[in-house]
């Protein structure tokens, strides 16, 4: 009986755990097959524990370079997205202009439509246009449609804004630039913050778009996907357990800047 008391004051906090475990179980696995020594092409039967990969992570011909190609995409459709994102949000919230409320309902498009009609749309969109497909298309594509979730990130934090903290900047003779820049950006930060690394997140993920629109480009999501036809390198579980890492490193980052924050408001 006492069990079954206990188990009743703690259910949400198990269950939480379960689900976060759940969750993790494949960045567990990918962890933990970044130390294996396949016998063959295919890394997954737990076979050796060796670390050969690690000391050579790039010792897979053209890996690296669709990596580094990855990683430019996202940085430049998260710039991309996020600064016009910003200024979209801003407008939405601050400001009543006619089709307000049409432009509202069509920034949720491209996130309910299924990317594999997103990727033809902008495919025929670009063969119309005569564009060659690459790099630019990716990137381009990338930032359409990272630019709604940005958006969504951005308004959210902007609606919930105290208009007064920008009048009693005003009224203490603060510039129009000086009052967004140290009173309006700080506040909308988070926001900001949020929808930048969803961006990075799901641009550096992204392969339906990228496979419509890359033409000979190969990101790292398509070497991976090309490369699980032929066999797996131990070097993508490598790659995946940095990248992994790096995300909960940020995420700890900011848990610790903000406790500070917090605490040195009390």
């Amino acid at each position: 009986m006492a069990l079954v008391n206990w188990l009743k004051r703690h259910f949400v906090v198990i269950a939480g755990l379960l689900t976060l475990g759940y969750l993790l179980l494949p960045n567990i696995v990918v962890t933990v097959f970044s130390f294996n020594k396949p016998k063959g092409r295919f890394n997954y039967q737990w076979q050796q524990f060796s670390t050969d990969a690690w000391k050579d992570p790039c010792g897979v011909a053209d890996m690296c370079g669709s990596l580094s190609i990855s990683l430019q995409i996202a940085f430049w459709a998260t710039v991309g997205a996020t600064v016009l994102g910003s200024m979209i949000a801003f407008a939405l919230v601050r400001y009543r202009f006619r089709a307000r409320g049409t432009v509202n309902s069509l920034i949720f498009l491209p996130m309910a439509m299924p990317e594999v009609v997103m990727a033809a749309s902008l495919l025929t969109l670009f063969l119309n246009l005569g564009a060659q497909l690459g790099f630019w298309t990716i990137l381009i594509a990338h930032i359409m449609f990272c630019l709604s979730f940005v958006v969504v990130a951005v308004k959210a934090r902007v609606m919930s804004m105290d208009p007064r903290l920008e009048e009693a900047a005003r009224d203490l003779y603060a510039s129009p630039v000086q009052t967004f820049l140290r009173v309006t950006l700080p506040i909308a930060a988070p926001g900001i913050a949020a929808g930048a690394l969803l961006s990075f997140a799901l641009s550096f993920d992204d392969f339906i778009i990228t496979n419509f629109n890359a033409g000979s480009t190969v990101t790292f999501p398509m070497f991976v996907w090309g490369s699980a036809q032929r066999g797996t390198p131990v070097q993508i579980n490598v790659i995946g357990t940095t990248m992994f890492l790096v995300a909960v490193l940020l995420v700890l980052v900011s848990m610790v800047i903000g406790n500070r924050r917090n605490r040195q408001k009390a």
